[in-house]
């Protein structure tokens, strides 16, 4: 007797116990499919702060999924764009997906998700944690999809449950300044020296926050954050924008 992967997955779900068959309905909730291994989705809602050790000493959290999932979410999107934009440059495609798999992008994505209802942080459940972790999770359950049900599901997970439900792609490209090139060109034109400094890093090494300043004629006009240095630049460049009232 064959069975189908819906028939596999309604047996394995009949199968678990009680906490694990809440978890693959949320799961399911999230991705819009049953989960087959739902170890993976486990692994991908632990942050390393609350994550056991296997075996081998290595710490079964979010963090190697992640890695992998944000790959697979980039070059999803990567072709999503380039269909969508057959006329458009490689700068613009480039920068329009580098918008849309930002850190705060996707951590507003996992939030609607309702990921803050299943993710575990030190050893709980609910609406703790950094400020990317929501976003962090949202690509490795996408690792984890793509390591359970393959590739084509995973595109069909980020397409249909991420990027044409959750983010508003025109409204994106509409907001598409570069604030950092305004200033440089304002100030190149009004002939004055234009500076970027790292004031302060805060956070461990996956959960890093930046503060950046920028300085036009060795004068700050404005502190951003992020959470890298390019964001928390881009950051500051907005606000100095505003201050000098550069559109």
């Amino acid at each position: 007797m064959f069975f189908t992967g819906k028939q596999l997955n309604l047996i394995r779900h009949f199968f678990r116990s009680k906490e694990d068959k809440i978890l693959s309905k949320k799961i399911r909730y999230v991705t819009g499919m049953w989960p087959g291994n739902l170890h993976l989705y486990q692994m991908a809602i632990v942050h390393t702060s609350a994550a056991d050790e296997n075996e081998a000493g290595i710490k079964e959290s979010y963090e190697r999924l992640e890695y992998l999932g944000d790959s697979i979410l980039g070059a999803v999107v990567a072709e999503y764009l380039f269909k969508r934009f057959p006329f458009k440059d490689e700068g613009f495609l480039t920068e329009i997906r580098s918008r849309i798999v930002n850190r705060e992008v996707l951590n507003q994505v996992g939030k609607d998700l309702g990921l803050s209802e299943i993710v575990v942080f030190n050893g709980r459940k609910g609406k703790q944690g950094h400020k990317s972790l929501y976003g962090d999770v949202v690509e490795a359950i996408v690792g984890a999809v793509y390591l359970d049900k393959g590739f084509d599901m995973a595109k069909q997970f980020i397409l249909k449950k991420i990027v044409n439900t959750q983010i508003n792609v025109d409204s994106i490209i509409q907001n598409n300044k570069n604030f950092k090139s305004i200033l440089l060109e304002w100030c190149q034109k009004e002939n004055k020296k234009l500076e970027f400094v790292i004031i302060e890093e805060s956070g461990h090494r996956h959960q890093k926050v930046f503060k950046a300043e920028v300085r036009i004629a060795d004068e700050s006009k404005g502190q951003g954050i992020g959470f890298s240095k390019k964001k928390a630049e881009q950051n500051a460049a907005e606000i100095a924008c505003n201050e000098l009232d550069l559109k």
